[in-house]
């Protein structure tokens, strides 16, 4: 991604992503039945509780939109807090 927010930036390409933490999806769906590992993700993340999808969005519009045309290369975590407690 770095390389390409370098290479496409003179193009007015940015390239970001974002860095979800544990979002409830129908993939996971076995680690939320997972008693032990559903009180580790609460119990380690700030927010204490699972992220939703709907909760990405706001990211994923900001960067789809002109609001978000000067930054590039970034990763934008929506993790509930978890990289701030590492």
């Amino acid at each position: 991604m770095l390389a390409a927010s370098a290479e496409w930036a003179r193009f007015d390409i940015q390239a970001n992503a974002i860095g979800p933490g544990y979002i409830t999806t129908d993939m996971n769906a076995a680690l939320l039945q997972d008693a032990a590992f559903d009180a580790w993700v609460k119990n380690s993340n700030p927010a204490q509780r699972w992220g939703q999808p709907e909760e990405l969005a706001g990211t994923a519009v900001y960067l789809a939109s002109s609001a978000s045309n000067y930054v590039n290369g970034q990763i934008i975590y929506v993790d509930g807090g978890w990289l701030a407690v590492l």
